[in-house]
Order: structure tokens, then C-alpha cells, then sequence
């Protein structure tokens, strides 16, 4: 992987650029960068901002299946409902060619 540094005219923050995928790796900011214009490290902000997002991420994704298996639940007694339905139409037309 070949990763290149830039430095934005416009707002003066450090990009690290994957040359081959073309994508941001990491954006800083000037007041993220330490006096050598290197990002700062030992700052918790962020990695405390990620482990955040990875417990919602964990969250939402049990509750996405919760709700799908509830939906899944609920499907399966429609169905019942709608044979029982068609159950007894067929019943009372055979009734009805009965008598």
C-alpha cells in the first residue's frame, strides 16, 4: 500500500492518502498536529470516540435482529391466520354446493 501525506490549502489540516484506492486514511486538523506538524498521539478523544461507535454499532446490530426475528414471529401467525382464513371459505363453499 502506497500512502502519500498532503497538505489541504484551504483549511491547512495533514490527509494521508491511499494512492492506490484513493481514499482518506486520516484527516487532522492544525490543533491535532504536535509542533513537527505530526498528528499528536496519546490523545483518548478519538479512541474513545471509536470504541463509542463499535458499542453502538454492537447495540444497533442486536437490535436490528430482535426486530427482525419479532417481524419473523409475527409472520408466521399472519400465515396461520390467512390458511385458517382460506380454511373456512373453502368450508363454507362446500356448503353452500351441498345444500
Amino acid at each position: 500500500m502506497k500512502e502519500i501525506e498532503i497538505d489541504c490549502p484551504c483549511c491547512e489540516a495533514k490527509l494521508l492518502v491511499d494512492v492506490r484506492t484513493r481514499t482518506v486514511l486520516r484527516h487532522s486538523t492544525p490543533a491535532e498536529l504536535d509542533e513537527f506538524g505530526k498528528p499528536r498521539r496519546g490523545g483518548t478523544a478519538k479512541w474513545d470516540a471509536a470504541a463509542s461507535k463499535i458499542a453502538d454499532r454492537k447495540s444497533r446490530g442486536t437490535d436490528a435482529f430482535d426486530a427482525a426475528l419479532s417481524k419473523e414471529k409475527e409472520r408466521e401467525r399472519d400465515l396461520d391466520d390467512l390458511f385458517d382464513r382460506a380454511r373456512s371459505k373453502i368450508d363454507e363453499r362446500r356448503r353452500e354446493l351441498e345444500d
